[in-house]
């Protein structure tokens, strides 16, 4: 079995599927971290529905959906920043079931190549600590921790990379 990517609308079903089960799984680990609870249906509604990603369009972004032997498996995407010439990496996720199949490193990768095709020469990104596979897997593709470049209430870490 192996992996494709390929550029998706931000809206389509897929595209739509794969940030519901992404916010679903880092609101309910945050909500379980601090509160001993999971997200509330209601605030995982208003939540998702805040955020549908339309900065994820062309020609300022771009949403890339990876499938695994067909399924729609996997996202990672970029938004040009106000300089335009940084980008930054955003819903970087993969199902459960198909995790450690090499679609986080690749859809990263191939968001990298479409930032650089936008014009990026630095790809920027946030997370959270209790999000370390995501900190890991960034450390391995190069990234490095840097000063805060947004104010994002919930990121506690922030990397940066030179785009080649």
């Amino acid at each position: 079995m192996t992996w494709t990517v390929i550029p998706e609308p931000y809206d389509s079903a897929d595209a739509r599927a794969l940030w519901r089960a992404y916010y679903t799984e880092v609101s309910d680990r945050w909500y379980l971290l601090h509160e001993g609870r999971r997200t509330e249906p209601e605030e995982l509604e208003h939540e998702i529905a805040a955020a549908p990603g339309s900065e994820l369009a062309q020609p300022t972004g771009r949403l890339l959906v990876g499938r695994y032997a067909g399924e729609a498996a996997g996202t990672a995407g970029f938004r040009l920043l106000e300089d335009g010439t940084t980008a930054e990496l955003t819903r970087v996720f993969v199902r459960p079931h198909r995790r450690g199949t090499g679609g986080a490193a690749l859809l990263v990768r191939a968001a990298e190549e479409a930032a650089r095709a936008a014009g990026a020469t630095r790809m920027v990104l946030d997370t959270r600590s209790d999000l370390v596979e995501a900190r890991t897997l960034y450390a391995r593709l190069g990234y490095a921790e840097t000063a805060p470049h947004n104010a994002e209430p919930t990121a506690e870490h922030w990397f940066a990379k030179t785009l080649g």
